[in-house]
């Protein structure tokens, strides 16, 4: 088996209280790379569960002795977990991007990001594109793996070692960048994403990607320029919340200052909705209502002469940023103000209704895959025991949301110091419920400074995890991932 290994960094450090920051281990480079190899496994991995759990983050957080400004910025790190008869077995290994390559050439940063200023001169600046860090999400598409990054194109690795394939345009339907959260219609038998083009004229393209046959652009629309991370999906429709948020795009493109730094908070100008029919995608309707800012959607679904969706909403586009960049440098300075809201919108009356928040603080929401694009109940995610723990860092519980009673259920990751990444649900092969089935969530252990999968039974989770599988070192804190069943017999 051959293994790389990555220099390591000093283990950061930060000013103030450690008490409860343990998980600012997690943003230490990646120790080593490997190919899949055995975990050690305490307690037990139910055995009906055969398929690999595939994790994408940033795991580079220095680069040639500069830190990184803000968590988004790392180099990405695609990690998988392989269950079958009850075993585990792990493998990561870093994005070998061009850029990071061109950088390694020159042995020196070569470029800004999120929220990292340029390291070169005013002449290097000027239209120099970003570094595709390919470290938000993965996409399992027509049995290819790839390696998601809102500002560039889809980066392919190997589903059997994760060694990596190269930047794709899927044969030139992508003109520009791909998002990282694709989101799959099964009516249609495709998945459809987007991505957005700043310039002159800001356009978000919008893609179709079928189970069979080839990737396509659907449509460019015009949109005000501001920024989009994610966007909901029914059978019918694609819709698509516009922040109020207004890109300096001169700045940008000249190079000046970070990329977060940038924007403009308008709240006066509201959230645009934007709400494109799959069938005719020329023809979409837009809607304004009032500011707030979200990263993330679970999921909509199309009810009578509406659509619903639960939104994770936070008060303004700083108010999130902070308290994501402040991670980086081990103390995200306020508490995180992330709430999920139902929302109902009415297409026809041009209206969006939302609904009082719950008060869990989370992110990083899931729902089980038996329920996309149709009515859930039942949202996952990482969440904070307190308001204190929010305050101070990452999530240190996972939650269960019932968005009809407003109940909750809460899982302990067993131990103090531990913290948890965004939870993937699987449903038993006989599922009874929406909720019957396995979540599983990557948590990083600090006291040891590894990391484990932790199983839980979504029906059960306040007993604990019934299973871990436990790497013998850390993997910083991931992002997005999926579960990819093995292929029967």
């Amino acid at each position: 088996m051959k293994v790389s290994t990555v220099a390591p960094s000093a283990r950061p450090a930060f000013s103030g209280s450690t008490t409860g920051r343990g998980w600012f281990g997690a943003f230490q480079n990646l120790s080593r790379e490997h190919a899949f190899e055995p975990l050690r496994v305490e307690g037990r991995i139910p055995v009906e569960l055969n398929g690999t759990l595939y994790r994408n983050g940033p795991a580079l957080f220095e680069n040639f002795g500069r830190r990184y400004s803000h968590w988004f910025d790392g180099d990405g790190a695609v990690s998988a977990v392989r269950l079958s008869g009850g075993r585990a077995q792990g493998a990561i290994k870093l994005v070998q991007s061009e850029g990071l390559a061109e950088e390694r050439i020159a042995n020196r940063p070569l470029y800004a990001g999120y929220g990292s200023t340029h390291p070169g001169n005013v002449f290097s600046r000027v239209g120099d594109r970003s570094k595709n860090a390919a470290n938000t999400s993965i996409l399992v598409w027509q049995d290819r793996l790839f390696a998601l990054f809102e500002n560039g194109f889809p980066t392919e690795l190997s589903l059997e070692d994760l060694s990596t394939l190269g930047e794709k345009s899927f044969e030139g339907a992508i003109p520009s960048v791909f998002s990282a959260h694709p989101r799959r219609v099964p009516a249609r038998k495709a998945l459809y994403n987007f991505g957005v083009r700043y310039g002159r004229q800001t356009l978000l393209d919008i893609f179709e990607m079928p189970d069979e046959g080839p990737a396509r652009l659907l449509t460019s629309l015009p949109i005000a320029p501001s920024m989009v991370h994610d966007f909901l999906a029914t059978d019918d429709y694609l819709v698509f919340l516009i922040p109020p948020m207004r890109l300096k795009v001169i700045r940008q493109l000249l190079g000046f200052g970070a990329f977060d730094k940038n924007f403009v908070w308008r709240p006066e100008d509201g959230v645009e909705v934007l709400v494109v029919p799959i069938a005719d995608p020329q023809r979409p309707v837009r809607i304004e209502t009032e500011a707030f800012f979200q990263f993330h959607f679970t999921n909509a679904y199309q009810r009578a002469n509406a659509i619903e969706f639960d939104v994770l909403s936070y008060p303004d586009f700083s108010a999130a940023d902070r308290w994501f960049g402040g991670l980086i440098s081990g103390d995200p300075g306020a508490p995180h103000l992330g709430r999920l809201q139902r929302a109902t919108l009415d297409v026809g009356n041009q209206s969006l209704r939302m609904d009082a928040p719950f008060a869990t603080s989370c992110e990083f929401p899931r729902v089980s895959p038996l329920v996309t694009a149709r009515q859930h109940r039942y949202v996952f995610a990482a969440a904070h025991s307190s308001r204190d723990t929010s305050r101070v860092g990452l999530f240190d519980e996972l939650v269960k949301i019932d968005v009809d009673s407003r109940t909750q259920s809460r899982a302990k990751l067993g131990g103090s110091e531990r913290y948890a990444s965004e939870p993937v649900f699987v449903p038993r092969a006989d599922a009874a419920d929406e909720d019957d089935g396995w979540l599983l969530a990557h948590v990083y252990d600090a006291l040891s400074h590894t990391t484990h999968l932790a199983v839980f039974d979504a029906l059960a989770m306040e007993s604990g995890a019934v299973g871990r599988a436990h790497f013998d070192h850390h993997l910083p804190i991931t992002f997005h991932g999926d579960w990819l069943p093995a292929r029967a017999n």
